[in-house]
């Protein structure tokens, strides 16, 4: 991805600061102050002390903690320990209030217009303002390439380009780029682990790598070697950034030893990408556990410069810091280590031996380690500690004096970093060739899970059953209420849907679902709490009846509607031609099968449901996948002009689900759905009217291979009756492009539909 040239624009002062105001000597090194919180380790003169440890001595000897180090984790715990009593979302506004860096993400969006200007947005164009991460090289040969791994949502690439479009050094540079997380479209990726935010994501997706099953779990050995063949076209690797994390809220205590292994496989990765003089930037937490010592000693004997950074932009009260090395200068001296790295890789790497031996690892560079964790331990707990003084009152001096403060760190940051104006067309998801651009993300939740109530609380609310933590969750009331109305009424697709490339769609297939934890398509909250009381053994569902209090849609009113929407029209002889609609059901569930005044019915087998073993996969079993699919072949090869189709569908949590519904919006005038169905279908009822032969002409060819490909992958066996889930070990994950899956009419139809189904069921659970 290439940059250009543009107009630039002065930096706006900061609306909120006052020119009338002087801050006092004070005041004016505490902002100084917060943009000098960097340790940088200084390697013996003679520089023979630090060396890369013997591959044969790697991995070889168990862990010896450090003594003063864990003191050190102790006393931080005890401190953050009083704060498992305090409410989180008052907390969290307590602490922006006290943060001097609250108001530059506001400045920064008001003077720059930067893309995806978050709080990492804001870090990582002070780091870039702070060290010379651009190799020299790079800026000599007018080259850049970078690699971004746990990027999403892709903040820190959004920064990064707009440092390089608005920087005089730099903006010349043709840059290009790949990065790495884990997909927030692969069904089986957490909520707590993955990041739902694609908006860069969407409008970038080539540059994107996912790996071999689709996942983007750069903890897979396989993968890491992709990832390598992937960026294979980059002449070198000048920049690696590692952002990764996971949701550690529930255990704090211990989020360093739970992020080690993660942070093993990036630095891992990072040395095996990254070109002799090329920098890197890996975020990390606390220092104290020994497989950060083995990684900074390691990182330390690998680059000429290592610096441990807290941005001003980073939260003083959490326990992020970044570590930035520069200048990559061992690069053929690493290499049998990390053969042995990559031998051992993957998520386990730091739960096993030591990566170095304590004996291995200079008394010197310890001693400085100690010096940097004590650091950054102090600033932290004297943060801590303010905003507990703080949190019993503020007097209104010291309030103004903070906004103040708050005011000025924000002019400061502008003015320190140059942060200029970046007009909207110069940004990366306005380069690109992607049709969705900018909108793909409108209408879907795309925030991480919100935490309520405080750290005691929600810990005492893991002890509770799923149905008491409905209740006191934030779907409680929508859930509760009984339904007065068929759901979907005012929800329709209007079709046919002509804008998309068929030409375009293809097929990704990979690993086969264990379940279903993610979705694009629906609340991650309500996905949760149904998947939590699926796992209720004492409960089935298939046997659950609908509640007595409820609205239950007939189907001879489903029937009477899809009459009323059909259009009947005249043989050659001008006789009255009817409709015919194609149920795929039991006649004994849509009634009599006598003809309707204005309809012709048929009838055909519906899919067969998920097994009990598997519905925590919803509606991503791949043999209820093919099923469905081979009922939308069966009805666009059988319907002529106008006719209608009733199609049930479990739910429509996965791509290739969500698929079937997008081909029926192109071939059909109109898509709605009802739920709770008839007594007796389970899930929600698709109501298809119009058919358009002429869009379905163009459509089936694909379908009907996609079909074929699922069937290659059950391993050819066709029968409905039996259960395929456990003997195969991939599937059909997608066959249209997520730009098209994302349009905005069909989220928010997937959406409400989602909602109103697992709403349904969880209702019924509640009452029986």
């Amino acid at each position: 991805m290439s940059s250009g040239n543009g107009t630039r624009r002065k930096v706006r002062k900061h609306q909120h600061v006052s020119n009338t105001v002087v801050l006092d000597q004070e005041s004016q090194n505490e902002i100084q102050s917060l943009f000098s919180k960097v340790r940088t380790y200084a390697k013996p003169s003679d520089g023979g002390w630090w060396c890369i440890p013997d591959p044969n001595a790697a991995l070889r000897h168990s862990v010896e903690e450090h003594s003063k180090l864990q003191d050190l984790k102790v006393s931080l715990n005890a401190v953050k320990n009083q704060l498992s009593d305090k409410d989180v979302p008052v907390w969290h506004q307590h602490t922006n209030s006290t943060n001097r860096a609250g108001k530059v993400i506001a400045a920064v969006r008001s003077a720059a217009g930067a893309e995806i200007c978050t709080q990492a947005w804001c870090k990582f164009y002070e780091i870039l303002g702070t060290f010379n991460l651009i190799p020299v090289e790079a800026l000599q040969n007018g080259e850049l390439n970078t690699v971004h791994l746990c990027e999403a949502p892709g903040a820190f690439i959004t920064s990064l380009n707009h440092y390089l479009k608005t920087n005089e050094s730099t903006r010349y540079c043709d840059w290009s780029w790949a990065a790495n997380t884990l997909n927030p479209y692969h069904e089986a990726n957490g909520g707590g682990t993955t990041i739902a935010d694609d908006r860069l994501i969407a409008n970038t997706l080539p540059w994107w790598f996912f790996g071999s099953d689709n996942t983007g779990n750069i903890m897979v050995q396989k993968h890491l070697l992709g990832l390598q063949t992937f960026v294979a076209n980059m002449r070198r690797v000048d920049l690696v950034t590692a952002d990764g994390s996971f949701d550690c809220q529930e255990n704090p205590d211990e989020q360093e030893a739970l992020v080690a292994s993660l942070h093993y496989c990036e630095v891992t990765a990072a040395l095996l990408l990254l070109s002799p003089g090329g920098s890197f930037v890996l975020k990390m937490f606390t220092l104290y556990e020994h497989s950060s010592v083995c990684l900074l000693y390691l990182l330390n004997c690998c680059f000429h410069s290592v610096n441990v950074f807290k941005p001003a932009t980073s939260k003083a009260g959490n326990s992020e810091v970044y570590v930035v090395c520069l200048n990559y200068d061992a690069k053929e001296a690493v290499r049998p280590l990390l053969s042995k790295l990559i031998r051992n890789y993957g998520p386990h790497m730091a739960d096993r031996e030591a990566l170095i031996p304590n004996s291995l690892i200079p008394e010197s560079f310890l001693k400085q380690h100690e010096e940097v964790c004590l650091y950054f331990h102090t600033l932290q707990v004297e943060t801590i500690s303010e905003n507990l003084h703080l949190f019993q009152g503020m007097s209104t001096e010291h309030r103004q004096r903070l906004e103040y403060i708050r005011d000025f760190t924000a002019q400061e940051y502008l003015q320190r970093f140059q942060v200029s104006f970046l007009p909207r067309s110069r940004w990366i998801s306005r380069n690109t060739v992607s049709p969705a651009c900018c909108n793909v993300s409108a209408g879907r939740p795309l925030g991480q899970k919100k935490q309520t109530g405080s750290f005691n609380e929600r810990r005492e609310l893991q002890t509770l059953s799923w149905r008491e933590r409905i209740k006191r969750g934030c779907h409680a009331t929508d859930i509760k209420r009984h339904r007065t109305e068929a759901g979907g009424s005012g929800c329709v697709l209007e079709g046919p849907l002509s804008q998309c490339q068929v030409d375009s769609w293809y097929v990704i297939d990979g690993a086969a679902l264990p379940t279903v934890r993610n979705s694009p398509v629906c609340d991650g909250g309500l996905l949760n709490h149904l998947n939590e009381a699926l796992m209720d053994k004492d409960i089935d569902w298939t046997r659950t009846p609908p509640c007595d209090s409820c609205c239950v849609v007939s189907a001879s009113s489903i029937l009477s509607e899809v009459a009323g929407l059909c259009v009947c029209t005249q043989d050659s002889e001008k006789n009255q031609k009817k409709k015919q609609c194609l149920v795929f059901g039991s006649p004994l569930v849509w009634g009599a099968c006598e003809d309707l005044e204005d309809l012709v019915l048929t009838f055909s087998a519906e899919p067969s449901l998920p097994q009990r073993g598997s519905l925590l996969l919803h509606d991503g079993e791949p043999l209820y996948q093919q099923q469905l699919l081979a009922c939308v072949v069966f009805s666009l090869q059988t319907l002529n002009s106008g006719d209608a189709l009733l199609l049930p569908v479990f739910s429509a949590l996965t791509r290739v689900t969500a698929a079937v519904v997008l081909c029926l919006h192109v071939c059909f005038h109109s898509v709605t759905f009802r739920s709770p169905p008839p007594s007796g279908v389970l899930g929600t009822v698709l109501m298809c009217v119009g058919f358009c032969p002429e869009a379905a002409a163009q459509i089936l060819p694909v379908l009907t291979e996609v079909h074929g490909r699922m069937g290659q992958l059950l391993g050819g066996q066709e029968d409905s009756g039996e259960n395929l889930q456990s003997g195969c070990d991939r599937q059909v994950l997608q066959f249209v492009p997520m730009e098209d899956l994302l349009t905005r009419g069909l989220t928010e139809f997937l959406l409400t539909m989602n909602s109103e189904i697992i709403q349904q069921k969880l209702h019924s659970l509640m009452q029986s």
